[in-house]
């Protein structure tokens, strides 16, 4: 399993100083979807910048204009781009084969998404399907248990992310079960006091 670590509702001069200090120490860096409102496609160059030994997810949130928005994030350095499951199927379809172009990853936002519309979806063998949790909701989950029905429903499905109140306990669950690819923590490590040593003991439980 590996983690994701999501800059996201902060300055970009912030993030790009929390993104040198993760450099090399977790998996993926995340530039959030408020890092890019605000910021454009200028935060995927910056944070690209002091990042090269990372992974970079641009968390776009894509919903219409596919194929130019996925194009873009990827000329700019981002390694995986995200769309949300609610969007058009003919939107995922272009999203899809441009970031095939690109030799890139595909991660499919299911917020709000029930059984029904996902199976409409799940077609897309390559992406990433990530399992989604509000934070307008502002709800406590037991973020093993639904994955574990995910993967009930959803068995074909091969790559899994998870994101939305991660902490340490959930990451162990989660690391058991063997079924997530990715974990998206935000705030538990971007707010602490030490980023690097944060981000280092999630290394640690997934490691285990």
């Amino acid at each position: 399993m590996k983690l994701q670590v999501a800059l996201d509702r902060i300055s970009l001069d912030e993030a790009i100083n929390l993104a040198s200090k993760l450099n090399g120490k977790v998996d993926i860096i995340e530039i959030g979807t408020s890092l890019i409102k605000d910021y454009g496609n200028l935060a995927i160059d910056k944070i690209k910048a002091v990042t090269p030994k990372n992974k970079i997810l641009v968390d776009s949130k894509t919903i219409d204009e596919g194929a130019y928005e996925f194009e873009q994030a990827f000329k700019h350095g981002a390694d995986i781009v995200t769309v949300m499951g609610a969007a058009s199927y003919q939107t995922l379809l272009a999203c899809y084969e441009m970031t095939k172009q690109y030799g890139g990853t595909m991660m499919i936002d299911l917020l709000n998404l029930n059984y029904e519309q996902i199976v409409e979806i799940d077609d897309f063998s390559k992406a990433i399907y990530l399992v989604h949790h509000s934070v307008d909701a502002n709800e406590e989950v037991q973020v093993a248990n639904i994955i574990s029905e995910f993967k009930k429903s959803h068995a074909h499905i091969e790559r899994i992310a998870i994101a939305g109140g991660i902490d340490y306990e959930s990451t162990e669950d989660l690391n058991q079960q063997g079924i997530i690819e990715i974990v998206v923590v935000g705030s538990k490590i971007i707010k602490s006091k030490s980023v690097s040593d944060t981000a280092g003991k999630f290394m640690e439980v997934l490691n285990v």
